[in-house]
């Protein structure tokens, strides 16, 4: 007999969750903005696939974006 035990672990909403305040899905699954509660280590820690932001800028940004919004990268070589 096989037994799995799945434990799926919710993450409270908040300025200290992980993702900060705001999460702004992109059309690639996993892909993401969002804010920080650790702006010390923005541009510090490796990531896969998300661009974090301070929870002040993630907060503009999502005020100023739309679904179906394209996302253009510009400034990197």
């Amino acid at each position: 007999m096989n037994c799995f035990l799945m434990l799926f672990l919710a993450i409270p909403a908040g300025p200290n969750n992980p993702v900060g305040v705001v999460w702004i899905d992109w059309s690639k699954e996993h892909y993401g903005s969002h804010g920080t509660p650790e702006p010390s280590k923005i541009s510090k820690t490796k990531s896969h696939g998300c661009v974090r932001l301070t929870n002040g800028n993630a907060l503009s940004l999502a005020q100023a974006v739309s679904p179906g919004m394209p996302t253009i990268f510009t400034g990197l070589s």
